[in-house]
């Protein structure tokens, strides 16, 4: 290829490129203004990757489709408010029972970081800290508006999860009935790398939820076993939090497990706050290296280093919620790329197929 066809090429890409990148922010803008409708509908496909096999799973025993999409839908509604019926009670007891103590230990801790080897500035520390003046209750008492503000972001919560229950009910009934309308309005030349790339990216999604939630499971109860077992307070409350966690790959494991060690350090003691830790590690390097691979298998396979990225694009652009989508549309993009590649034309495109022909000049 000569220096001004490769130069043409190259300008020819760069431009493609540069038009894709404008539109890929144009709609990201897009979808952000619309986030109350978008993320409900994104959060009931979720969740509906995840459960549908419930359902296909009935219907195959002879269920009606509208009665196995009830079944699965309402067992699993009932499943939510009996977990929280089962930890909101006591956490909140624990919660009023042991204030003083975590009041104490906090102020352990922060003698501690001033007469301890760091040496701070009891002003510095003050700063930080929920005394009348310092920077957290300045902060909270800035704006006039921040309990309406709160009001709006409830009143946005509620119905955006409304809305997402509804559609995850649709979604159970009728999924397939909306998959075959639009496949059937695919050209017919491409239906099949279409519904190939659709079933990709739908199992990355359900595997990542399903992976998740499992991963979450297994962290969580050992976690929070742990704090049970050496007398921690709250261990209830952040087994819970590490459930949780686990939507945020390798962010939320630290955060959750930073969280347990705090906690079992405030109330118990620097020798239980060890073992907490030490377990904490143990958990979470056996999650990555041995649980994490064998669980989501095929279904979400992305190096660590796309996670990072993605968490912290997604953090960056759109906040928690950026940070929740961005692993799981990493993961269905990854698949969505895998099946575009493995059914790629051979290299040159359709000008070289052409000079391979018998008889073509070489």
């Amino acid at each position: 290829m000569t220096g001004p066809e490769a130069f043409r090429r190259t300008s020819d890409l760069a431009w493609r490129g540069l038009v894709i990148a404008v539109a890929v922010v144009a709609m990201g803008a897009i979808l952000w203004k619309l986030r109350l409708v978008v993320l409900p509908v994104f959060i009931a496909l979720l969740l509906c990757s995840a459960l549908a096999p419930l359902v296909v799973a009935l219907e195959r025993k002879g269920w009606p489709s509208l009665a196995a999409a009830a079944t699965v839908f309402f067992g699993f509604l009932l499943a939510i408010v009996g977990v929280l019926a089962l930890i909101i009670p006591p956490t909140t007891d624990q919660f009023a029972s042991t204030g003083s103590t975590l009041d104490q230990g906090l102020d352990d801790i922060e003698e501690w970081l001033i007469e301890g080897p760091l040496d701070l500035e009891r002003s510095t520390v003050r700063d930080y800290t929920q005394e009348p003046g310092g920077t957290i209750v300045d902060w909270a008492r800035s704006s006039s508006s921040t309990v309406t503000q709160g009001v709006v972001v409830v009143g946005e919560v509620v119905a955006g999860a409304l809305l997402a229950l509804v559609l995850l009910f649709l979604f159970l009934k009728d999924g397939r009935m909306m998959q075959d309308w639009f496949s059937a309005r695919v050209p017919t030349r491409h239906r099949d790398l279409v519904d190939e790339a659709a079933t990709a990216a739908w199992n990355a999604l359900g595997g990542f939820l399903r992976g998740a939630a499992l991963l979450g499971l297994v962290e969580g109860v050992i976690i929070g076993g742990t704090m049970a077992l050496v007398g921690a307070p709250l261990a209830v409350a952040v087994g819970l939090f590490t459930f949780f966690g686990a939507f945020f790959p390798i962010v939320g494991a630290v955060a959750a497990g930073a969280l347990a060690t705090i906690v079992t350090l405030t109330t118990q003691g620097v020798g239980d706050a060890l073992i907490v830790l030490v377990v904490v590690v143990v958990v979470q390097q056996l999650d990555g290296d041995l649980l994490a691979p064998v669980i989501y298998g095929r279904s979400l396979q992305l190096h660590p280093v796309v996670v990072l990225v993605a968490l912290t694009a997604g953090g960056v652009l759109g906040g928690i919620i950026g940070a929740f989508v961005a692993v799981p549309l990493a993961g269905a993009t990854v698949g969505v790329g895998g099946v575009l590649w493995s059914r790629r034309g051979p290299p040159g495109g359709p000008d070289e197929r052409l000079d391979e022909r018998p008889g073509a000049p070489s």
